[in-house]
């Protein structure tokens, strides 16, 4: 099941920005999608425990860490922001280059892009958005899969994403990105309970 979209009109971050607080949308190449209603509690328990892992791990460091709801808007050139097509709300973000950061939220692709895969947004987040993070060269892209308790890690090479890396939410994951950082997957495992069949 995918997201549904707002309509079948043109839209960009101008438009965005007139639209009402009460209903969330992400802008994909000006398609408006509609954001699937609150996630599960397992969704915003591993969200809120990558934020958490990365906080700490930043402290004293000019790279700052980010939880959804954050605008990101991915010009594809040097528009201005009024005209930018594709505004995303990825669960988990790094910056590191402070020039990307202003009152609005992110302008530029981030160094790092977690999503928490739910059933609602699953395709939208393994193809629409994993064309588009590819495309504003985010350095490294993580797909969190809690039911299934899979990581699919993507990481920019000069080209594109290349191949994935796949691996099980156990253990420890270094961040490519950050030297010298890993998220512990184990108690927040324990935390989740046993996987679903």
């Amino acid at each position: 099941m995918g997201l549904a979209q707002r309509d079948e009109a043109h839209h960009t971050y101008g438009d965005y920005l007139t639209w009402p607080d009460d209903v969330r949308y992400e802008l994909i190449d000006g398609v408006a999608y509609l954001m699937a209603p609150a996630p599960t509690l397992d969704h915003q328990d591993v969200a809120g425990e990558l934020y958490y892992q990365l906080r700490q791990a930043l402290e004293g460091k000019s790279c700052r860490v980010y939880i959804a709801p954050v605008d990101v808007r991915l010009p594809k050139a040097n528009e201005d922001d009024a005209f930018i097509d594709t505004v995303v709300q990825p669960d988990v973000l790094l910056v590191c280059d402070p020039g990307k950061l202003d009152r609005r939220g992110v302008r530029g692709g981030p160094d790092l892009i977690v999503e928490v895969l739910s059933p609602s947004t699953a395709s939208h987040d393994q193809i629409r958005k994993l064309r588009v993070y590819e495309r504003a060269r985010v350095r490294e892209y993580w797909l969190v899969h809690p039911v299934d308790r899979i990581l699919t890690i993507y990481r920019l090479d000069e080209d594109d994403y290349g191949k994935p890396d796949i691996r099980e939410l156990a253990g420890e994951t270094p961040i490519g990105v950050l030297p010298g950082v890993s998220i512990h997957w184990d108690a927040l495992i324990a935390r989740l309970g046993p996987a679903e069949d």
